[in-house]
């Protein structure tokens, strides 16, 4: 593929390279797409970014006890993230816009809907002790996936996650949704955690190629039953939490695949070397 090609290589010493790190001829590259596409680049930078201002009502509707809305606020959280990677690749974004970071971007509005927001949701519900105990719980979340997120390879190049992705948002919304004690949450917070340091690699819905249709589907499902056990809450009827679970069940049985696949290739790779 082209964008895969090796550049030229340029002769020049790099302080004679012409437009180098002056981000001139970005621009002028730039302005060569229609202006209606470089705008559609700038519309899903702000539709990501807007992103974080869910995040600050999840925190906001979790201190005022409003759970079942800062987990509404959380599912919107969850399309906007699950749909503006399509949409920037659509756009055009690292050609029409190169100069602004949308990954970056993505980052940390992530951090902010998928770890902070979920933690103090966390915390306001009485799901964690509010003690030194409740304290160390809710950090190890934050800590962790501020590790995660600044690893240059969270993101695997068959585009899977390397470590737990950081779904305290889901956690969140299972120990709401079923009502979890305290110890069941403490014992989820701290193997997640460590998880996120361990090398599997876990499906990314909207990229991983394999079973990409199937794995698409479901995570819809998903978020349909989502939206239906909010809607059910505090009776969540047992076939949807079934439902429900069952895709979670899928998830880790898949991403177990795929992480003995990465394996059986690295092995073929060595021996073929």
């Amino acid at each position: 593929m082209r964008e895969n090609a090796a550049p030229p290589v340029d002769p020049r010493p790099p302080a004679t390279t012409a437009h180098q790190g002056d981000g001139h001829g970005d621009v002028r590259a730039a302005a060569r797409h229609p202006l209606s596409l470089r705008l559609a680049g700038a519309a899903v930078h702000a539709y990501t970014a807007l992103g974080s201002v869910l995040a600050l009502l999840v925190v906001l509707a979790a201190l005022e006890g409003e759970a079942v809305t800062a987990l509404w606020l959380g599912l919107a959280a969850l399309w906007i993230d699950g749909t503006d990677g399509m949409l920037a690749r659509r756009a055009r974004v690292k050609e029409t816009i190169p100069w602004f970071d949308g990954a970056l971007l993505d980052n940390i509005v992530d951090y902010l809907t998928y770890v902070f927001a979920p933690v103090v949701l966390l915390w306001t519900t009485g799901a964690l002790t509010h003690d030194w105990r409740g304290w160390v719980l809710a950090a190890l979340p934050l800590l962790a996936s501020s590790y995660q997120f600044c690893r240059v390879d969270a993101k695997t190049d068959d585009h899977t996650f390397l470590g737990f992705p950081s779904y305290w948002n889901v956690v969140a919304f299972y120990v709401v949704v079923l009502d979890l004690p305290q110890p069941v949450v403490a014992a989820a917070l701290v193997v997640f955690s460590v998880l996120v340091f361990v090398p599997v690699r876990y499906l990314y819905p909207s990229r991983t190629e394999a079973l990409w249709p199937v794995s698409m589907g479901l995570t819809v499902v998903w978020l349909v039953t989502y939206a239906v056990l909010l809607l059910q809450y505090p009776d969540p009827h047992p076939v949807v939490v079934a439902l429900s679970f069952a895709y979670v069940v899928y998830y880790l049985a898949f991403s177990g695949w795929l992480t003995a696949r990465a394996a059986h290739r690295r092995r073929r790779a060595a021996r073929s070397a």
